[in-house]
């Protein structure tokens, strides 16, 4: 660089640090602090309390597979740490991580020598092969979630897919409802129903959507857990409601709840149940859906099964055309004696009552809240990379920080689910100084959230958790910290019932 150059740019940076600058509000004296340790995601330190005392991220660090050699690489601590703050920031590019870079305390918050380049982090992951990602990510990411499997809950699955704007591995064009013509990938996954929690996700190439491709990792799953940690109940759409797929399941003593699609014998049973007059009567809660109960045969089916056939009248004003013979539309109005029904077929191998299955089969719907909170607000929709392999270690990083979030979003608010899109504002930003003194350091926090009060509300129930842990710990070294953390959670979640007292004690009582 010139002499010239170098004095110009001097006097640039100079003029620079100190500005008078006019707004609405009058003039205003701007001076620029470069070395100022600060954050704008303050509240990271309540978070990070979380990682520490529950062991979970201590854990994901040690059994990272990743090794450098050379003394000029990052440590392993810093790639991790780095991909850590990116999915929290809600980052779905790598080249997102270019905006913190210079944050100064994040990095001391989780132990860290420094803030790594969107390139270094990349290159990082290249390093470990697809069966090293996922030997260190699958038991990481169904771990977050197992220990909390022993109430009785319902295993969803789904696809979602992932359009691609680029040549990457397994990028073809197959089904894509939102873009079609658009090459993508098939994100299967295996969800806790309700709680939203992600067991497992699999990338798979855009042609392999069907639930054939899904299969073996539901399997997987389903391996993995103990015999009480079992799911009551898996559940899907009408793409996994064939034998092959049943086949196994009932093989497994696994119950189910499928859809099924709208084929010849399904519309020949419809026409024989339609007539029958012991159709339920839809109660508060079912939203006009009346059922009835029979079995079925399929051409492709080796036995027989339970069905259960849901419909509900259709009361808005209603329309139906055809093509006449000359590609004309006619239209033809439904008079008086015809009566519109949406229905669905469901098939299962559970033993639960009628009148349950309406609201069964409507919570899977949960799933789709759960895709778009994972695509939209997370980094599912992006960290793309022109291998498939990134993709899948991305995939399941992002769905293991989202299943950490959750739950200690729960763990403050343990009454109601908070998506990202309000919970990190909330419990993550806020302007934090850190300022260090006799070997000290003190993080001075200024919310920027008007829910100041609720705000302090939740960080107390989250230290409250945490303490139970440490004094759980205390008294017991050989529990397992987050074992106990999410045994505490579910206790908040499922309040117990109260004692039960005997009807006479209760009339003698009044």
């Amino acid at each position: 660089m010139g002499e010239a150059r170098r004095r110009r740019l001097a006097g640039q940076s100079a003029h620079l640090q100190a500005m008078a600058v006019d707004t609405p509000g009058g003039r205003i004296h701007v001076q620029w602090d470069h070395d100022a340790s600060a954050t704008p995601n303050a509240q990271l330190t309540f978070f990070a309390e979380f990682l520490a005392a529950t062991g979970i991220y201590e854990s994901w660090v040690s059994s990272c597979p990743l090794t450098y050699i050379s003394p000029n690489a990052p440590s392993k601590r810093d790639v991790l740490g780095t991909w850590l703050l990116a999915i929290l920031a809600g980052h779905n590019r790598y080249a997102h991580i270019t905006g913190l870079r210079n944050d100064a305390v994040s990095p001391q918050i989780l132990g860290m020598n420094k803030i790594i380049s969107e390139d270094a982090l990349r290159r990082a992951l290249a390093r470990m092969s697809a069966d090293q990602g996922s030997a260190w990510l699958c038991p990481q990411l169904l771990g977050s979630v197992q220990s909390a499997l022993s109430t009785p809950w319902i295993l969803d699955i789904d696809t979602t897919i992932k359009p691609l704007y680029g040549k990457q591995d397994g990028a073809q064009v197959s089904y894509n409802p939102h873009k079609p013509g658009r090459p993508s990938h098939a994100l299967h996954t295996y969800w806790v129903g309700n709680l939203r929690l992600v067991l497992d996700v699999v990338v798979s190439p855009g042609k392999e959507h069907s639930a054939g491709k899904a299969r073996p990792g539901l399997m997987g799953v389903l391996d993995k857990l103990e015999p009480q940690q079992r799911p009551v109940l898996v559940r899907g759409d009408c793409g996994f409601g064939n034998e092959p797929f049943i086949a196994e399941l009932e093989e497994r003593g696994q119950p189910y709840l499928f859809k099924l699609r709208q084929t010849a014998g399904v519309k020949k049973l419809l026409a024989r149940q339609f007539a029958r007059a012991d159709w339920s009567t839809p109660g508060p809660s079912d939203q006009g859906w009346s059922a009835v109960e029979d079995t079925l045969k399929l051409s492709g089916w080796d036995k027989s099964r339970r069905v259960v056939i849901l419909r509900r009248a259709v009361k808005t004003d209603l329309a139906l055309s055809r093509k006449t013979q000359d590609q004309q539309i006619e239209l033809l109005m439904p008079d008086q004696d015809v009566q519109a029904w949406e229905y669905a077929v469901l098939v299962t191998s559970s033993t639960y009552p009628l009148e349950v299955f309406g609201q069964l089969y409507r919570d899977r719907a949960d799933c789709e809240n759960g895709f778009d909170e994972l695509k939209n607000q997370w980094g599912w929709g992006g960290f793309t990379t022109q291998d498939i392999e990134r993709c899948q270690a991305s995939a399941r990083a992002v769905a293991l920080v989202y299943n950490w979030w959750s739950w200690y979003c729960r763990a403050a608010q343990p009454g109601a689910r908070m998506e990202a899109i309000t919970s990190r504002a909330l419990l993550l930003a806020g302007v934090g100084r850190a300022v260090k003194h006799a070997g000290q350091t003190t993080l001075y926090l200024t919310p920027m959230h008007a829910a100041k009060d609720k705000l302090m509300a939740l960080l107390a129930n989250v230290r409250a958790a945490l303490g139970h842990v440490r004094a759980v710990a205390e008294q017991l070294p050989s529990t397992n910290s987050w074992t106990t953390f999410l045994n505490y959670v579910v206790a908040k979640i499922i309040r117990p019932l109260p004692p039960w007292i005997p009807p006479a004690q209760l009339m003698g009582a009044g």
